[in-house]
């Protein structure tokens, strides 16, 4: 038998899921508490295949677009937010309707609504194609234009008043450095009164920053389809450790391994606690580990529910 040396698993804090996230996925489990299934779910709820199969099990059942809801019944919102034109047909299909928006996310939305009044050219950082970026985009879609790299800012041909606005699940450093450029472009560059980039995806990347400098290699529990996530890897990727997304232990390569004595480890705001802990028994099985955690901010934000989910005990 192998004998494998003991390794370290740093654990980067706060790690797992954000207070939307959790918001979203309880408004979901209360509802199929009180009503029963089905209760329809338009896109995943969160970016976490975990996540949507334990709801799927208990009875929730996601859909792409609301056409595929019957009429008149259940539909939740996900937490990455939708567009004026879906709440619209919410309405006249008289579906019964419960947000999950993020309420970060809601704020952005509010921001795009207030800028696109006073008549500015929206500049949206964000990635295109992702279900935040689509339902913002839809706020003010005539006045608005996405970017996500400096390059596509050097491109931009705007006239008249510029604001700009970000998707909450960005790079931080990377998002700094497009919003530089665009105000080199547009020196009368109006912006949010407070950074839209959330505090859950700052405080993650931080951790896994100063994590990934200690390590030998990263794994960053996470589906592929979690935008925090995916920067949270590319991040420790661009100092210089080797760094993974796995959705569970069950996608760790022993190759990764070979030579490794410190393994930080970290999960997305998305991405349920407990998987972290199934990472860190698949490491025990491969040898002796010791774990320690690595804090870089304590979180106490919390979300309160839509009243008609709200019930006590």
């Amino acid at each position: 038998m192998t004998e494998h040396p003991p390794r370290s698993v740093l654990l980067a804090s706060p790690r797992s899921f954000c207070a939307g996230v959790e918001r979203a996925i309880e408004i979901v489990e209360r509802l199929l508490d009180q009503r029963g299934g089905p209760i329809y779910v338009r896109k995943q709820i969160v970016h976490n295949i975990h996540v949507v199969r334990s709801l799927e099990a208990r009875g929730a059942v996601f859909v792409e677009e609301l056409s595929e809801v019957p009429a008149g019944a259940t539909v939740v919102f996900s937490a990455h937010g939708v567009s004026p034109a879906v709440r619209a047909e919410a309405v006249s299909r008289s579906l019964d309707v419960l947000d999950a928006t993020c309420p970060l996310v809601a704020k952005v939305h509010a921001e795009a609504k207030r800028f696109a009044e006073r008549g500015d050219t929206i500049v949206l950082i964000g990635h295109a194609g992702h279900e935040e970026v689509e339902g913002t985009l839809g706020e003010a879609p005539d006045q608005m234009v996405l970017v996500e790299t400096v390059d596509d800012v050097e491109a931009l041909d705007v006239t008249g008043p510029v604001s700009y606005l970000t998707q909450t699940t960005l790079a931080v450093d990377e998002t700094a450095d497009v919003i530089e450029a665009l105000q080199r472009k547009f020196p009368q560059l109006r912006g949010p009164g407070s950074d839209d980039i959330c505090y859950a995806t700052t405080n993650r990347q931080i951790a896994i920053r100063d994590v990934a400098a200690q390590s030998d290699l990263v794994l960053v529990v996470g589906s592929k389809n979690s935008s925090n996530s995916v920067r949270m890897v590319e991040l420790a990727a661009r100092g210089g450790t080797p760094a993974y997304l796995i959705d569970d232990a069950s996608e760790i390569d022993p190759a990764w391994l070979a030579g490794v004595s410190t393994v930080g480890l970290s999960a997305g705001a998305s991405a349920p606690p407990e998987l972290v802990d199934e990472v860190v028994s698949a490491l025990r099985a491969l040898g002796s580990v010791t774990v320690s955690t690595h804090t870089t901010a304590t979180e106490t934000v919390s979300f309160t529910l839509p009243l008609a989910v709200r019930r006590a005990g």
